[in-house]
């Protein structure tokens, strides 16, 4: 018998990291000094959230890929200057500074999902990496040398499985525009 597809998605608009800025990314979060019962992220699931969408009905699903389309420009996150932090609630953070070419696809992001009726955080965007939860007490790594992200414009929408890990659903590419 065939599974039965979910009712619902918990979806998430990213950025994805090439493989060698993961690479450098999960060698950072590993010289962190983790307080017992700390959840750290896996190297596969590091990434940058632009948009969290929560649970959206499976029906949704191919307005919602066929809306999210807008251009996006080429941008350079620069990890070195980059904050570790915890934040309240016990999560291990990389706070980023995101350049004015990644606040404009933020944006038009927005703007795309507001025209789709899906709901936009209010809060400001804090582009970040996590590295871990329930990780209060943790101690960030020695900062060294990390590669500049180079983002071609291009990002994904993404499936949080259940019991863990993520499914790419779509990847937009760069549009000029």
């Amino acid at each position: 018998m065939a599974a039965v597809p979910p009712k619902a998605l918990r979806l998430f608009i990213a950025l994805w990291p090439p493989p060698p800025v993961r690479a450098a990314l999960a060698a950072l979060r590993d010289r962190w000094q983790w307080p017992a019962g700390a959840a750290v992220v896996e190297a596969a699931r590091l990434h940058v959230t632009l948009h969290f969408l929560g649970s959206v009905a499976t029906d949704r699903l191919p307005d919602l890929v066929a809306g999210l389309g807008v251009a996006g420009e080429e941008a350079e996150l620069r990890l070195e200057d980059a904050q570790q932090r915890v934040w309240p609630g016990g999560i291990a953070v990389l706070e980023l500074e995101a350049p004015p070419a990644l606040r404009r696809l933020h944006a038009r992001l927005a703007e795309a999902l507001a025209k789709l009726g899906m709901p936009v955080e209010d809060r400001p965007w804090r582009p970040h990496v996590t590295f871990a939860r329930k990780a209060a007490g943790a101690r960030p790594a020695a900062t060294s040398a990390l590669p500049p992200w180079r983002v071609d414009g291009g990002f994904v929408l993404v499936r949080s499985v259940p019991g863990g890990g993520y499914e790419t659903l779509q990847h937009y590419a760069a549009l000029k525009g």
